[in-house]
């Protein structure tokens, strides 16, 4: 079993390495990501990198340009339909969030800006789509 040393803790507890310092964008329109030092691996809100396990990230901004992984039309705890959508940012991270417009108008593959890092009810990025939806057909 191994035990750390009082000061050996002590000087662990204090690093904030790779934690996401909402006051170092700026703005509420900055989206930041982490970015592991070791193997390159983009992440959204994590501790530890993914892929290495490494404790070593750094903070980026994102250019706030995704692509749409997955959408739902979510009806529970509000008084209407919403989106819930997987989000995969051109750096390489996913993260979930909210695409404005109608729900059933999101679909995989549809391209999306950000319009802002966070959302005042619940929280979450919100997104808007680049292109208009083009004309779909049933499969």
């Amino acid at each position: 079993m191994n035990h750390l040393s009082g000061n050996a803790a002590q000087a662990w507890a204090g690093s904030a390495t790779g934690v996401l310092d909402p006051m170092a964008a700026g703005s509420t329109d900055t989206l930041l990501f982490q970015r592991c030092t070791w193997c390159g691996t983009a992440m959204y809100h994590r501790l530890l990198c993914p892929v290495c396990q490494g404790g070593d990230l750094v903070t980026e901004r994102s250019a706030g340009i995704g692509t749409v992984r997955h959408a739902s039309v979510l009806h529970r705890n509000s008084p209407a339909a919403r989106n819930a959508s997987l989000i995969e940012m051109a750096e390489g991270f996913v993260l979930r969030g909210r695409v404005m417009g109608p729900p059933v108008g999101v679909h995989t593959g549809d391209r999306v800006r950000l319009s802002t890092a966070k959302d005042p009810v619940r929280g979450e990025p919100l997104f808007q789509l680049l292109d208009e939806p083009a004309y779909r057909t049933w499969h």
